[in-house]
């Protein structure tokens, strides 16, 4: 498992729709060791705080291995898949797919230990960075969301750097678990054990642990 590129942009201005919208989600690759801190990476930055950044979000990485599936979904479209960053993601990475990670699993990346968080539930300027209005479905349908980490020991992180788990958690809901139970209208038995499973990992943000719960709740 190794990171394949460290990306990082700063808010810009778009014409949108007719409109003007601030996004950070250009990102483009950088050389060099990049400092990993516990909001974000430097010279990395977000539009709009209330939904996106945060300590809970500082780091947001995204599979290389998900590029060729989406250079075929979006067959026809002039879009620079070969270059890193396109989802947003401050780490491109090799080896460490969604279904293969846990929320709150621990891992150390060059001088940095991080911890995932959750998957991304994507906002409208996805769609914006890809010029669809269909990519934030896509994207969900997909399963290919990348998560996030917090930062538990700020550090250093440079392309081609390794990543080594340190600590797996103990209660075992993969990322995909988690959009899983967000999505799906009725649970089945082995679910619900999921949701339960979900609730006790200290990870998890308290937004979506507060919305489990409610959802436990209902089910009695």
């Amino acid at each position: 498992m190794r990171v394949v590129s460290v990306n990082v942009g700063l808010p810009r201005e778009v014409a949108w729709k007719g409109g003007s919208v601030s996004t950070g989600i250009f990102k483009g690759p950088v050389r060099g060791r990049v400092t990993v801190r516990r909001l974000n990476l430097d010279g990395d930055r977000q539009a709009d705080l209330s939904v996106h950044g945060g300590a809970d979000k500082a780091v947001y990485a995204y599979p290389a291995e998900h590029y060729d599936y989406w250079r075929s979904e979006l067959a026809g479209m002039e879009m620079p898949f070969g270059l890193p960053g396109m989802f947003g993601e401050n780490f491109t990475t090799e080896g460490l797919v969604e279904d293969a990670v846990n929320i709150g699993d621990h891992f150390r990346i060059g001088t940095a230990e991080l911890v995932v968080t959750q998957p991304r539930l994507p906002c409208y300027k996805l769609g914006l960075r890809f010029g669809r209005d269909d990519m934030v479905k896509r994207f969900l349908a997909s399963g290919r969301t990348g998560f996030y980490f917090s930062v538990s020991r700020e550090g250093e992180v440079e392309a081609g750097d390794a990543v080594a788990l340190i600590d797996r958690e103990p209660n075992r809901v993969a990322v995909p678990d988690i959009t899983r139970l967000y999505v799906s209208k009725r649970y089945s038995p082995a679910e619900v054990e999921t949701l339960r499973r979900a609730t006790r990992v200290q990870a998890l943000p308290q937004n979506w642990r507060s919305y489990f719960l409610g959802r436990q709740e209902k089910l009695g």
